[in-house]
């Protein structure tokens, strides 16, 4: 008696059309989550001739969505674990959208500042939201996939932000790029408006009445309540003086109230077991932010400034650079699915570190200059399309929308710093050169703490049963029944065989 394998479906094949119908609406919104955040430093030059602002100032404004994506990526990713997916993910677009239309409305530094904090909070609920819906929607096989697409949907909206700033800004000027950002959000709303909530976040979380909680350790008691009511407001304060002219001749010391407040909530969130993941996921997190964001905030200003280019060149420079990211972002899932998402993100960052310093050596050849980008993106910033993925599978469905969205945004700080710690190398340096030894330093460090696996090890000297990923093959829904259900029939026959082949 012979028998036979059931031949193995081709992967785009064993995700069903309403897990791709749920993926592209959740891809929509990073592209325009992209645009937005985009569009500032695109017309960073043209604010800060108006406003007459120093290039501190002009960085801190990129700063500014970095402030409120710690409150904001908590507070929206916990309304995601207790109320859905879905409901967090219409909440958070609808804020950044209308944070970025303000912008167009702005009359000086500090009105275009706040509406900058509004875009951050809705930015920090949009990732958190939507990488928790996608991953917890499709195969777990192919989760590695599923993070590197969705995020790859950021660079194609810098993409297209870059190209709407060449027609919008000579002729209409800088505001109408935020006018024109608030068009596209009804589509993606439309798109939403119909989609099933995330099957791993139903099959896992109880019926009302006990539904997760992700906030009840910061509020057990009226004391625990007043103290931590108190740290969310420090902290943000403290933040927000930081990095405005308020904090001047303070900043060490609020940097370290803010810091030391952060922290005191994250160790009160983790718990007992689980407070080392919070503060080594954060540590990562952050340094992963400081190596990727300071060209990415501040190189428009150095190709017009150091290098001298006109519009159309930094616009094709950026082509480069946004079409690098996403190719990474594909690239990025596909390695992670094969060899592991510990694995893949670490040497490809280690690759990255073969471009960093010809970039910045580059002056007057466009073309070459815009290939070095195009690689070191792929490979440096590219890569990060796998961090939903990596810090998702540190926490269970119950926590992680609330987990993923306050330890990714407190890290996202790195973002915060980088721009304005650049600007303030660059005044010892050429902007080129600092941007280079930031980028260098941050990748090395990364490449460190997530080669060696320093979150997962450090959590598990405090709970020894932690389990190594909680989005890894044989753990959710993605073997449920009704998950099996929603494949086509032959991929149920072949869904196995993927499993065991592509497990990271």
């Amino acid at each position: 008696m012979h028998t036979t394998t059931p031949p193995t479906l081709p992967w785009y094949r064993q995700v069903s059309r309403t897990q791709w119908k749920s993926f592209f609406a959740a891809w929509i919104g990073y592209v325009l989550d992209g645009f937005d955040f985009v569009l500032i430093t695109l017309v960073l030059t043209e604010i800060s001739d108006d406003f007459g602002l120093s290039t501190v100032q002009a960085a801190s404004l990129i700063s500014g969505a970095f402030i409120t994506r710690w409150l904001g990526g908590a507070v929206l990713g916990a309304l995601g674990d207790r109320y859905g997916r879905k409901l967090s993910m219409m909440a958070s677009i609808l804020l950044y959208s209308l944070g970025t239309f303000a912008c167009g409305f702005a009359w000086n530094y500090t009105s275009l500042f706040a509406a900058r904090l509004a875009i951050g909070m809705g930015m920090a609920g949009e990732y958190s939201a939507s990488s928790t819906y996608v991953m917890e929607s499709w195969p777990p096989a192919l989760r590695n996939r599923a993070s590197g697409f969705l995020i790859s949907g950021f660079s194609v909206g810098s993409v297209l932000a870059a190209q709407v700033y060449d027609w919008v800004v000579p002729s209409l000027g800088w505001r109408w790029m935020f006018y024109l950002g608030l068009i596209p959000i009804a589509i993606a709303l439309w798109m939403r408006r119909a989609l099933p909530e995330a099957e791993e976040w139903t099959e896992s979380v109880p019926d009302e009445g006990a539904k997760p909680n992700p906030f009840r350790p910061l509020f057990l008691t009226p004391r625990r309540a007043t103290v931590n009511t108190a740290l969310v407001a420090v902290a943000t304060l403290s933040l927000f003086l930081v990095f405005t002219p308020g904090g001047a001749g303070m900043v060490p010391v609020l940097s370290v109230v803010a810091g030391v407040s952060l922290a005191a909530l994250a160790v009160q969130l983790g718990g007992k077991r689980g407070w080392v993941l919070y503060l080594s996921m954060i540590v990562t997190l952050f340094f992963a932010f400081l190596y990727s964001w300071p060209i990415q905030a501040l190189l428009p200003t150095y190709l017009k400034t150091e290098l001298g280019y006109s519009t159309g060149q930094v616009t094709d420079v950026l082509y480069f650079a946004g079409f690098g990211t996403m190719v990474g972002c594909w690239m990025a899932g596909f390695l992670g699915d094969r060899i592991g998402t510990k694995k893949a993100y670490a040497l490809t960052l280690l690759a990255s570190l073969a471009f960093v310093y010809p970039v910045f050596a580059v002056e007057d050849n466009l073309l070459l200059l815009g290939g070095l980008l195009f690689l070191l993106q792929a490979t440096s910033f590219g890569i990060s399309g796998l961090l939903p993925r990596y810090i998702g599978g540190h926490f269970p469905t119950r926590s992680r929308g609330a987990a993923l969205g306050f330890t990714y945004n407190v890290g996202a700080l790195g973002g915060a710093v980088a721009p304005v710690l650049g600007a303030h190398l660059a005044s010892g340096m050429s902007l080129g050169r600092a941007l280079a030894v930031l980028t260098f330093a941050g990748t090395v460090i990364v490449v460190l703490l997530v080669g060696l696996d320093v979150p997962a090890r450090l959590n598990r000297l405090a709970d020894p049963d932690a389990a190594d990923d909680h989005l890894a093959p044989g753990r959710g829904a993605g073997n449920s029944a009704a998950q099996r259900a929603a494949m086509p029939s032959c991929a149920k026959s072949g869904s196995s065989s993927e499993t065991s082949s592509s497990a990271p």
